[in-house]
Order: C-alpha cells, then sequence, then structure tokens
C-alpha cells in the first residue's frame, strides 16, 4: 500500500519554499539598491572646468605638501604618424611641447616641495626632461605598475612634499580604480595629471580630480593674465 505524506509534512514543506522565495527576493532587491547607489556616485572630477582646481582644495593641498600627481608621458611615437622627438620608443615633437606646456603649469604651481621621479622607459624619462628642464630621477617601481602604484606612491611620499610621478597610464587608471571615487575606469589621456590627496595624520589618499594636458596650459596663461 503506498505511503500519503501527512498534511502537516506537505504543510511546512510549502511554508519552507515561501521562506526561501523571500529571502531570495529580499536579496535581489537588496542587490538592485546597492547597484543603484553605485551607479549614482559621481565620475571622476574634471578640475579643469569651472575652477574646480580652487573648489577642490588643491591649491591649500599643495602649498602644505599633502599631494600627489600621477602624469602620464606624452604621445608614444610609436603610435602616430608625427615626428619622433628622437627614438621611436619615444615621444614625438609635439608630444615635447605638450609636455613642455605641462611642466609650466607645475612650475605656476611651486616646486620648492615637491619630489619628483619618473618611470624608467625613454617615453615617461623625455616627457619628465621636457616639463622640468633637467635630467630627472627614475624608478623602475613607476614602470610596471598597474596593481602596485597605489602602495608605492604612499610608501614614498614624505610628510609636508608633495610628490610627482611621471608614468603610464595603466599605472594611473590603476589607481583611480585602487582609490574607487569614480564610477568608472579613469581614461588616462597623454600628458594628463590625475590628483591625489594624502591625509597627513592618517595616511589616507582621496583623489582630487584630473587635468588634460591642454587644461594644464590655460591654467599658466590664467595665472599669467
Amino acid at each position: 500500500m503506498p505511503i500519503i505524506p501527512h498534511a502537516n509534512a506537505t504543510k511546512a514543506a510549502t511554508s519552507l519554499r515561501k521562506k526561501h522565495l523571500f529571502i531570495l527576493s529580499a536579496t535581489l532587491v537588496a542587490l538592485g539598491a546597492l547597484m543603484s547607489l553605485w551607479l549614482q556616485r559621481e565620475p571622476l572630477e574634471n578640475l579643469g572646468e569651472e575652477n574646480r582646481m580652487g573648489k577642490s582644495g588643491l591649491f591649500a593641498n599643495w602649498d602644505e605638501g599633502d599631494v600627489v600627481v600621477l602624469v602620464r608621458h606624452a604621445e608614444r611615437c610609436d603610435r602616430s604618424s608625427d615626428p619622433c622627438l628622437g627614438d621611436r620608443s619615444g615621444i614625438t615633437v609635439s608630444g615635447n611641447a605638450a609636455a613642455d606646456g605641462v611642466g609650466s603649469a607645475f612650475k605656476a604651481l611651486g616646486l620648492g616641495n615637491v619630489d619628483i621621479f619618473a618611470s624608467p622607459r625613454l617615453r615617461t624619462v623625455q616627457t619628465a626632461n621636457s616639463m622640468f628642464d633637467i635630467s630627472i630621477a627614475t624608478r623602475d617601481w613607476l614602470a610596471n605598475c598597474r596593481s602596485t602604484l597605489t602602495q608605492n606612491m604612499l610608501d614614498h611620499k614624505q610628510a609636508r612634499r608633495n610628490l610627482l610621478l611621471v608614468t603610464h597610464s595603466g599605472c594611473i587608471e590603476g589607481v583611480a580604480k585602487a582609490l574607487g571615487d569614480s564610477r568608472a575606469e579613469h581614461d588616462s589621456e597623454y600628458a594628463s595629471a590625475l590628483f591625489v590627496f594624502v591625509d597627513r595624520a592618517s595616511g589616507r589618499p582621496r583623489l582630487l580630480g584630473y587635468m588634460n594636458a591642454e587644461d594644464l596650459q590655460r591654467f599658466v596663461g590664467e595665472t599669467q593674465g
């Protein structure tokens, strides 16, 4: 004779299924809310717009020596039809001019309390030398640094001294992603700069924003006008 499940057992199984469905629905709602908050986050701030350099606190932070700035090398010759400055592994002639203009922006900000290093690759060395008209010290950790630059820059940041690093797009984008203030990975343009504030008390970094080469050069014209 077949065994007929007890009515209470059937009711308990139905109740358990409903409970599982409720938990699943609540989890999906919670995940949806988190996704909505993530999508509402502001993208990385362009400091070249509407005098945002001043509003961001960059000038005061720079004067206090609490800034790390990451500059991407100028236009690569091996990916351009423009004339090369020298070897094809370096930058173009037009990239050299852009680097010179970007360097003028940092000279206008002030270099009295800045430590400057560059990746040892030719394109970054040429960019750094064009920016500051002198030979810049190189560091190997600025070359292959997509996942390590955030910690390295904090390790080499001196108290009350800004740190300026001439490096590569993947490394800069890695820092922007690691600090997590942007809803999309930062797309670093040639000779653009990413500014990071480092709290002196806690040592914690916070993204201030970025500027492209054209805005940095315009900043020089505004300060001299």
